[in-house]
C-alpha cells in the first residue's frame, strides 16, 4: 500500500531470500569468500552456523548464483532427510537417476557413487547443501559423512556444506560426531549486524526498491533517497532487532506503514514505537 508512496518498485524489506538482496557486510564477505574457497577446494565439510534469521540461506543463495553450472552440479535440501533413504533418494532425484523404493541401499549408493565419478570425469564436481542441518539426527549426520568418503584418485567427489542454528555447533561438539569434526574444513559462525551494518543494510534494501526516475518528479526528488530514517529510528531498530535481519526487516516494514500513515516520508522514532507495538500484539496472538 506504500509503494506508490515512497517510489518504491517493490517491498524493500521483504523475508524472502533472493541472493540479488543480500547486504554483503564485511562478515558476509568473509564467509562468502570461505563458501567460495571450501567449494574450490572440495575438501572436507564447510560448516555455517547464526542465529534465526541471520541471513545464512540467503548468503548460500548468493553461493548459488555464482556458481558455474558447467562446473558444478549443486544438490540443494532445504528440509533435511530424516533417514538415509530420504538422503540417497533426494540426491537421485537431483543427479536425475531413476528412484526405485526396491532397490538396495547398497546398490543406491553404488549408483551414486559412479555418478560422482562420472560427472568429475566431464569436469563437474557435485556440491551438497542441507539446510537447517541442526535438525539432523546423529545417524543422519554420520551417513552424509559417509558420503563425504567418496573419491576418485584420491580427490573427493562430494563437498558438503551444512547450514543451522547454533544448535548444529553444540551437536558437531558431541563425543560421537568426533571423526565428522575432523572433517570440517571451513567453519563459520555469522554474527548479528553491528550498529553501522544495520543503518547500511537498511539504507541498502531502500536503495534496491527505490524507482528511478519516476514521472513527473523533479530533478532533486530524484537525488532524495526516500523514505529517509532519523537517527533514533535507527537505533531503536538495532537495540530491538539486536541486529538480526529478519527482524530487522519485519520492524522496517511496519515502521513504513506507521509513516505511510502519517504521509510522513520521514521514519521516526515514533513509527518504529508502532512497529514494534504492532509486532509484540502479534506474537500474543
Amino acid at each position: 500500500m506504500y509503494l506508490d508512496f515512497f517510489e518504491f518498485k517493490h517491498k524493500p524489506f521483504t523475508i524472502k531470500t533472493e541472493a540479488h538482496i543480500l547486504y554483503m557486510s564485511p562478515q558476509y564477505t568473509t564467509a562468502f569468500a570461505l563458501l567460495q574457497y571450501g567449494i574450490e577446494n572440495c575438501d572436507g565439510f564447510t560448516v555455517i552456523t547464526g542465529e534465526v534469521g541471520c541471513g545464512k540461506t540467503t548468503l548460500c543463495n548468493a553461493l548459488i548464483r555464482e556458481l558455474n553450472p558447467q562446473e558444478y552440479i549443486i544438490i540443494s535440501l532445504s528440509i533435511p532427510p530424516e533417514n538415509e533413504r530420504q538422503l540417497l533418494n533426494a540426491i537421485c532425484v537431483h543427479l536425475g537417476i531413476s528412484v526405485k523404493e526396491e532397490r538396495a541401499i547398497e546398490e543406491v549408493r553404488n549408483g551414486i557413487t559412479e555418478r560422482f565419478r562420472m560427472e568429475r570425469m566431464r569436469g563437474k564436481r557435485v556440491v551438497l547443501i542441507i539446510d537447517e542441518a541442526q535438525n539432523l539426527a546423529f545417524d543422519n549426520l554420520e551417513v552424509v559423512r559417509l558420503l563425504s568418503n567418496i573419491e576418485r584418485d584420491d580427490e573427493k567427489l562430494l563437498h558438503i556444506i551444512l547450514i543451522g542454528q547454533p544448535e548444529l555447533k553444540k551437536k558437531l561438539r558431541k563425543k560421537c560426531m568426533r571423526q565428522l569434526r575432523q572433517r570440517i574444513s571451513v567453519y563459520h559462525d555469522l554474527k548479528p549486524l553491528s550498529f553501522l551494518d544495520t543503518k547500511n543494510y537498511i539504507q541498502h534494501r531502500i536503495s534496491l526498491a527505490k524507482k528511478e526516475g519516476g514521472e513527473g518528479r523533479k530533478i532533486q526528488m530524484q537525488r532524495e533517497q526516500i523514505p529517509v530514517f532519523s537517527f533514533f529510528a535507527f537505533r531503536k531498530i538495532y537495540v530491538a532487532s539486536k541486529g538480526i535481519p529478519r527482524i530487522i526487516n519485519n520492524i522496517c516494514d511496519k515502521a513504513l506503514i506507521s509513516a505511510f500513515i502519517d504521509y510522513s516520508k520521514k521514519i521516526r522514532l515514533k513509527d518504529v514505537n508502532r512497529a514494534l507495538k504492532d509486532i509484540n500484539q502479534l506474537q500474543k496472538i
